[in-house]
């Protein structure tokens, strides 16, 4: 079964880490995808660019709407994610318990299901 690791982060987290800290943390990312790459249970992994470069899109009323961030309102963004393919829920937190991120933001594990399935 596919899961989703979102890593959840403080909007400000990355403006207050040097190039060079953040360098590092994201070198730890890359090994961590390469070791879940090497054991099979890679589906996918990408880092988001900040809030600051993203667009909401809503529509109401049949028009389009789109807000620009950063967005006020948001304390968090969700800075990346792992999709991965395990054979159990369990084995999922296992994995996102050994991601490097938990360490500094929050990662969310989520089953990949129909919308319509709640």
């Amino acid at each position: 079964m596919a899961y989703m690791l979102l890593m959840i982060e403080p909007n400000d987290q990355r403006a207050s880490r040097t190039e060079t800290e953040g360098r590092a943390v994201y070198d730890r990312m890359m090994s961590f995808a390469a070791d879940l790459q090497a054991r099979g249970l890679l589906l996918s992994a990408e880092s988001l660019a900040s809030h600051n470069h993203a667009s909401r899109v809503r529509v109401e009323g049949g028009k389009s709407k789109v807000v620009d961030g950063p967005f006020a309102e948001a304390k968090e963004m969700v800075g990346g994610f792992f999709m991965v393919n395990c054979q159990t829920r369990e084995e999922a937190l296992a994995i996102a318990a050994e991601c490097p991120a938990a360490e500094w933001c929050t990662v969310e594990v989520r089953s990949l299901a129909p919308c319509y399935v709640a």
